[in-house]
């Protein structure tokens, strides 16, 4: 698993053949194909983290749904944080077309554990019932990998990613939220801006763009 992950690390994906992670880890080439089968589930070996995030997911006694989804967000982000190097290949492999890595990484599992705090978040009466979860899910999800996007090529400093993350969350529920749950949602959008403003904004960071 440390070899693998170093040369995720190293040399991206196309680096983790099983040859070359046979040699870093002095084994037999047929020890990496007997233990894993493919370079994908190698690298949903070497994503521990992800049970590691779920089980604090789970320690966490948030009040609300809508208060559980930003702790989520904000629990992946330390994630990301703690080995910038390594998650930065792994999400330059989500925005690639092909490969089983970018399926590794964006499984049913994944949409299921999100899916799960929108549906909680529906039957507490949060977001209005006209709203379609599951396109509310696809939106979310557009704007998480958008912000990521920026991360990764350098455009978004890495103190930026949790809050514009959220802001553009809170943005999006603001919408589809029901009326006594719009109030925190606004506090949120607030709170947000004031930190992107605070460390130069997110909006300067690039010129907008055009046609």
């Amino acid at each position: 698993m440390a070899a693998a992950r170093a040369l995720i690390r190293e040399r991206g994906s196309a680096g983790l053949s099983m040859r070359e992670l046979a040699k870093r880890a002095d084994v037999s080439i047929a020890t990496p194909y007997n233990l894993f089968g493919s370079k994908g589930a190698i690298v949903l070996a070497v994503l521990q983290d992800v049970r590691e995030f779920r089980q604090k997911f789970a320690e966490q006694s948030a009040a609300d749904p809508l208060t559980r989804i930003f702790g989520a967000i904000d629990l992946a982000v330390e994630f990301y944080a703690s080995d910038p190097e390594f998650y930065r290949v792994l999400w330059r492999e989500v925005f690639s077309a092909l490969g089983e890595v970018r399926a590794a990484i964006y499984n049913p599992k994944r949409d299921a554990f999100w899916r799960a705090m929108i549906v909680e978040a529906a039957a507490a009466g949060a977001l209005r019932s006209e709203i379609d979860a599951e396109l509310l899910l696809h939106q979310l999800d557009h704007q998480f990998r958008s912000v990521m996007l920026d991360w990764v090529t350098g455009d978004l400093p890495a103190a930026m990613l949790a809050p514009t993350i959220r802001l553009g969350y809170a943005l999006i529920l603001l919408g589809a939220a029901t009326g006594g749950w719009r109030g925190p949602l606004e506090s949120r959008i607030l709170s947000d801006q004031r930190i992107l403003q605070q460390l130069g904004g997110e909006g300067r960071q690039r010129p907008a763009a055009g046609p």
